[in-house]
């Protein structure tokens, strides 16, 4: 008798850890897309066999009334949306606008400081804007300035219900920060058991020159490895880490970063998600591609 054959695999296996990872931020430079295209792409992503990889459709409160209407004929709750806030203080008017959009459910809210912002108003104002908008809980994320007021912002989120958002990189050189201070970043926020996504330059999977604009950039995963190094190392040995930090940030091998993330424990890896939740490309489908040639991710019908 013949053994019966197993159902064919149709979707990527992703492992825990990298599911719900890449925030689908394509209305974002540099890709720049078109509004209506990026929904049409996002709800191909999101019925797709590698759905389990894709986070929420980023969108900045200022298109909101635009995703309304291109969104109209969707079906009800069907795009997971977070929206970018230019302030504490528009938090309220952004979630009404988007709670209003019914072919969507929210995911959560990014908040942007302004340079007047001071530290001990951002949570109070936070809160504000969610009783205005009738939201009683929501993921929201507040991007932690470069500035002096950094250490003061981490206080504050860290003692709140509200969560970290780092830039590590944009459209000019000087808004990537180099390993150190992101090693600053990364350590500020795990000492303070604060989760924190990661937004713009994350282009690629491994620390890289841009062939185009020179610019070095960040990988997620060399970011994935040093938010493990962090947890590992900030209680046994606070003094070594930060170096230790700052060595994986620049590693450009990817076979060497990959192969370490493969030797995590599942439960260890699943502890740096924990820290680090998420970050912004305005691609899906190009980290997904990079993380199936270093063998973190299977293709449907990979043996």
């Amino acid at each position: 008798m013949t053994a019966p054959q197993a159902a064919p695999d149709f979707r990527y296996r992703i492992p825990p850890h990298l599911e719900r990872l890449c925030d689908d931020a394509a209305i974002f430079p540099p890709g720049r897309a078109p509004l209506d295209e990026a929904l049409a792409s996002h709800v191909d992503h999101s019925r797709s066999a590698y759905r389990r990889f894709l986070g929420p459709l980023v969108v900045s409160a200022d298109r909101l009334d635009d995703l309304a209407v291109l969104a109209a004929d969707l079906a009800p709750r069907s795009v997971w949306l977070a929206v970018t806030v230019p302030s504490p203080a528009a938090l309220g008017d952004a979630l009404t606008r988007a709670g209003a959009i019914g072919s969507t459910r929210l995911a959560g809210a990014e908040i942007a400081l302004p340079p007047e912002q001071t530290p001990d108003r951002v949570v109070p104002e936070i809160a504000e804007g969610l009783r205005v908008a009738g939201v009683e809980t929501t993921e929201v994320y507040v991007e932690v300035p470069r500035d002096e007021r950094r250490a003061a912002v981490l206080d504050a989120l860290a003692y709140s219900e509200f969560d970290a958002k780092f830039r590590t990189g944009g459209i000019e050189a000087h808004l990537y920060p180099s390993e150190t201070e992101l090693a600053d970043a990364i350590c500020g926020a795990v000492t303070r058991h604060l989760p924190f996504k990661a937004t713009a330059g994350l282009h690629h999977a491994i620390r890289n020159t841009d062939p185009q604009t020179g610019f070095e950039q960040h990988g997620f995963l060399n970011l994935f490895l040093a938010v493990d190094a962090a947890r590992q190392g900030i209680d046994s040995e606070p003094n070594g880490v930060r170096e230790r930090i700052v060595d994986i940030l620049a590693d450009r091998d990817g076979e060497s970063v990959a192969h370490d993330i493969r030797s995590l424990d599942p439960s260890r890896a699943m502890a740096v998600r924990a820290s680090f939740t998420s970050f912004g490309s305005c691609s899906v489908l190009e980290p997904l591609a990079e993380l199936i040639d270093l063998d973190l991710i299977d293709p449907p019908g990979a043996s």
